[in-house]
């Protein structure tokens, strides 16, 4: 089988879950046998493979997706000029300045993506229709994310072949939206879903509620857990001495992390934690570099700040190496998230986490083990349950074993690969019988 899968890059300036998924997906996919093309939007691939990197040009640029947002005349500007705009320098720029993975203030952009042909960046869309049909029809076309449907309706059309779409998240950027943007966009989402052959939610949490933004049938919802390549993820020693509460994730307060740190100086307060260490990484953005200077100064004003260490690499090799260091993972995000991926590699490390009882983490935490939920999501509840776990090392390894045994079977690129090939039949399949009919 022949996939195109379209995905957003980050520049890789922090831990995507999105990105991780993807490109471990696209290595599935070929150790299958299939023949996957992948193509980056907006900047380049945050990717734990290098070697999947630079296969297609970067559509979409981010420059140049801005620039023809904002000032009329950019859209009609020479090749030579989009070029520029596109070049590596300008893109990694690009990525590393505030605002790039919010949706405040960039309401009119989102709108103007979704509505693809019919938005002030269409001659980026038939740009990237003409080199579509250079390299060779698929039979199928992924979309990474439900904010890039507004591709779906011209790739449906010109290329003649199903299209499904990934669902992660999507919610946060949503939800941050003024809200007299929001429901144009809602509306606009819905109409341009019906363009896209099946939705693909990373959980039934994440299912069920995106079902209610862009208002379809659930049978066009296809569940498809998210899974990594595991290999090299050996257990953690657990020894507790000392103990260590890691956190892997984009560091910023929307994550979680300000409660985290709260967590901790409470912990710390007792004698008994003493000795407990705080693990971070997951890189930030421009966004989140006030935060973290005001996290590292409350950390000194306590006298903990020794006890917490800051790790700046966050790619594959390196988050195997920091996993393996650590006694208990958490990432205490308010709202939850659509599966949190953090969980698999924690618990294929074996680590048990401890999760806030919001999102999909419940759903997880019931089909893997491997952890401890706990509510309502403050520092107060977050420490007791940390202190639960620390003072009962038996329990915490019993977790450690039965969650990393979970994950190997269930959770493992294979899995999710195999699962996401049956949707790609199944749409191809409708898709033939309906343009045959």
């Amino acid at each position: 089988m022949r996939i195109i899968q379209i995905i957003p890059g980050t520049g890789g300036q922090f831990y995507c879950e999105n990105c991780v998924r993807d490109t471990a997906l696209v290595r599935g996919l070929r150790e299958m046998g299939h023949d996957v093309l992948m193509v980056p939007l907006y900047l380049p691939l945050s990717i734990d493979e290098p070697d999947l990197a630079g296969e297609s040009p970067i559509f979409f640029g981010a420059v140049n997706v801005y620039l023809k947002q904002t000032f009329a005349p950019f859209r009609n500007a020479p090749g030579w000029i989009q070029k520029m705009l596109d070049s590596p320098f300008l893109l990694d720029l690009a990525a590393r300045q505030a605002g790039s993975t919010r949706s405040e203030g960039l309401e009119e952009m989102t709108l103007s993506m979704l509505r693809g042909e019919k938005g002030n960046q269409a001659g980026e869309l038939e740009h990237l229709i003409k080199w579509l049909k250079t390299e060779g029809r698929p039979d199928v076309v992924h979309l990474a994310n439900a904010l890039l449907i507004g591709l779906a309706p011209r790739i449906r059309e010109e290329l003649q072949v199903p299209v499904v779409c990934s669902l992660q998240d999507e919610d946060t950027w949503l939800d941050s939206m003024d809200p007299g943007f929001l429901e144009e966009t809602i509306w606009v989402m819905t109409d341009r879903a019906k363009h896209v052959d099946a939705f693909i939610p990373v959980s039934r949490y994440f299912s069920e509620k995106m079902q209610t933004y862009i208002h379809l049938p659930a049978e066009r919802f296809f569940i498809v857990p998210v899974g990594l390549d595991l290999t090299g993820y050996e257990p953690a020693s657990l020894d507790l001495d000392p103990p260590i509460i890691g956190y892997l994730s984009r560091l910023c307060p929307s994550l979680g992390l300000g409660i985290l740190i709260d967590a901790f100086l409470i912990l710390k307060k007792q004698p008994r934690f003493q000795d407990l260490k705080l693990h971070l990484t997951g890189g930030m953005t421009g966004d989140d570099r006030a935060f973290v200077h005001k996290m590292k100064k409350k950390l000194q004003t306590a006298r903990c700040l020794d006890d917490v260490l800051f790790i700046h690499h966050f790619d594959r090799e390196s988050r195997i190496g920091f996993l393996k260091r650590l006694s208990i993972l958490t990432v205490p995000i308010p709202h939850g998230e659509a599966f949190g991926t953090f969980q698999i590699e924690s618990l294929a490390a074996g680590v048990p986490v401890v999760q806030p009882n919001v999102g999909a983490f419940p759903e997880f935490i019931r089909e893997a083990g491997g952890g401890v939920l706990y509510e309502p999501n403050d520092a107060e509840h977050l420490a007791e349950a940390i202190a639960g776990l620390l003072e009962n090392p038996e329990q915490t390894r019993q977790l450690a074993s039965s969650g990393r045994e979970k994950v190997l079977g269930e959770f493992c690129l294979e899995c999710m690969t195999r699962k996401m090939v049956q949707v790609y039949t199944h749409v191809q399949e409708n898709f033939k019988r309906l343009n045959h009919s």
